[in-house]
Parts: C-alpha cells; sequence; structure tokens
C-alpha cells in the first residue's frame, strides 16, 4: 500500500508536526528516515497517501518546514 514519508530539516519539527498532525486526527508515525532518502540520522513522518495534501496544508499552516515529502510502499 502506498504511503508518503515527509521529511524535516531537524528532529525538533518532526516532533512537532506529529504533536500538531495526532492533535487535528490525522493517523501518523515518526520513522527513522529511510536510507535511500538520506544518509542523515533522524526521523520522519509516516501517512497514508490520501492524507497528503490535508497534511502539508496544515503544516504549513503552522508554520513547520518540510524538507520533503517522498510516495513509496511496502
Amino acid at each position: 500500500m502506498p504511503y508518503v514519508v515527509i521529511l524535516f530539516p531537524s528532529t525538533h519539527y518532526a516532533i512537532r508536526a506529529e504533536k500538531m498532525a495526532k492533535g487535528s486526527g490525522f493517523t501518523v508515525k515518526l520513522i527513522p528516515v529511510p536510507r535511500h532518502l538520506s544518509s542523515d540520522c533522524g526521523v520522519c513522518l509516516r501517512c497514508s497517501s490520501d492524507q497528503k495534501e490535508p497534511l502539508e496544508c496544515l503544516l504549513q499552516q503552522e508554520g513547520i518546514k518540510i524538507e520533503g515529502i517522498h510516495f513509496l510502499s511496502d
């Protein structure tokens, strides 16, 4: 099943994004950044692909910086 991972410039943004998303009713999970996307240690936010646009809008409205959004599948 396709899903989306959202990368952030720091762990601080990722944790803040998770809290904001869950508080707004999104189903999200913090996961380690897949190695093929970044060699940096860190976490990213995983959500279903159908939540991508509304979640991206929420994060932008809240001033949470996004480094990248990638579609992946299991």
